[in-house]
């Protein structure tokens, strides 16, 4: 190869990778931080919201091989306690409802459902959801951000990537890290910091699966009266929901 094409594709090269962004050390950039506890308290100040998105999962197979299920996720919000939530992919659905009393679990096709009682604001019955009922809800840490379930003190890292649009919408990307998790968030510039885009990687398994959300929002939601309440239809059928604790010493 002449030399004059060897200086071009090295110029080319040493201009492609300054138009990267620096690789950075683990450090917690303050603006991040900031950013994040501003999402967090954003989010947490609305009377109400609801957010719809497409969502897709990587799974992980014995051989190391990975696969792709796309799903679809949906929230609806009332503060201070009250949540339907419809998660859905090809294979399956599944709808939760939190009307401040109680939680019930529903599988649509399956046409099970099973309730348990459960009091508090959202963000504790969601930890109570996962933890006590093993019921595990995508993005859960939306309700979470900058409060004792989600400390900004778990966070490792934390970096600024910098400025992205997504659907025209102006927003900044950032990066963070924490025990056994790398993830990152789009959030929208302004006085309205909402989350557009999440990309989140499994760092305990050496595949490094990933889950990824678009997310559309509605900040002042119709609210229907029974929204967040659950009636059976003729063809339900009502199961028991275990807790862990009591499931743990089931022989």
């Amino acid at each position: 190869m002449p030399a004059s094409r060897v200086s071009l594709c090295a110029l080319a090269l040493a201009l492609w990778m300054a138009a990267l962004p620096p690789a950075a050390a683990a450090e917690r950039d303050p603006k991040a931080i900031d950013a994040l506890q501003r999402m967090g308290s954003y989010l947490r100040s609305l009377p109400a919201f609801r957010v719809s998105g497409d969502s897709a999962t990587e799974y992980v197979l014995d051989d190391g091989q990975k696969y792709r299920i796309d799903g679809t996720v949906d929230y609806l919000a009332q503060s201070p306690s009250r949540l339907h939530a419809r998660i859905a992919n090809a294979g399956q659905a599944r709808e939760l409802f939190i009307d401040g009393k109680q939680l019930t679990v529903y599988s649509p096709g399956l046409k099970y459902y099973a309730t348990a009682p459960l009091q508090g604001d959202l963000q504790s019955l969601l930890v109570d959801t996962e933890t006590r009922y093993d019921v595990h809800l995508p993005l859960a840490d939306l309700f979470w951000f900058g409060t004792a379930q989600a400390p900004v003190d778990s966070v490792l890292a934390a970096t600024v990537v910098g400025p992205a649009k997504l659907d025209g919408q102006a927003t900044t990307q950032y990066a963070f890290r924490q025990e056994g998790v790398d993830w990152q968030v789009w959030i929208d510039d302004g006085a309205k910091p909402l989350p557009r885009r999440f990309v989140i990687t499994d760092t305990t398994d050496a595949a490094r699966p990933q889950y990824t959300a678009d997310l559309r929002w509605d900040t002042a939601p119709k609210v229907p009266a029974q929204a967040f309440t659950f009636t059976p239809g003729s063809g339900d059928h009502r199961i028991t929901l275990v807790a862990v604790e009591a499931a743990e010493v089931q022989p």
